[in-house]
């Protein structure tokens, strides 16, 4: 996990196209200029970073299983929980289900885990649209080998 650069996955785990799940870790840095301002003595991953790890996930579970031929647009998020502090050094398990296709969206549901126990869950809704720049897609197929479920090719 880079806060700072927007990786919050650090390995896709498994794929299931038939259920339409996803599950990836990732550990918390210990330091990041993130926690300098989010606070102080008390560091802290913002909440908004907890949702954008779960729409990352949410993404990754969109392009396996439209197989990187539509890029997933968070769109908007209707409800997203937060139960309890993310801190420094956390170890994460991220889960991903699409539970509603459409033409051109999906609605999706994703859960952060720490040590069996959920931290945060959310709703999100994403647009599903054609890549509208070839350096995005080369940078998306990038991360997709990065965490190590897509093949170089």
């Amino acid at each position: 996990m880079r806060l700072e650069y927007f990786q919050m996955l650090d390995a896709v785990v498994e794929i299931d196209r038939s259920a339409a799940t996803l599950k990836a870790a990732s550990r918390v840095p210990l330091g990041s200029p993130v926690f300098e301002g989010h606070f102080p003595g008390h560091p802290l991953v913002p909440g908004v970073l907890l949702l954008e790890t779960m729409a990352q996930a949410s993404g990754y579970l969109l392009l396996a299983l439209t197989t990187f031929q539509r890029m997933p647009f968070f769109a908007n998020s209707k409800s997203a929980n937060f139960r309890s502090f993310v801190r420094p050094g956390d170890p994460l398990e991220i889960a991903a289900k699409r539970i509603h296709a459409g033409s051109g969206y999906a609605v999706m549901s994703a859960q952060i885990i720490r040590e069996g126990e959920c931290v945060c869950d959310a709703q999100m809704m994403f647009r599903l649209v054609p890549f509208p720049a070839p350096e995005l897609q080369q940078h998306v197929f990038s991360e997709g080998r990065r965490l190590g479920f897509l093949e170089e090719g």
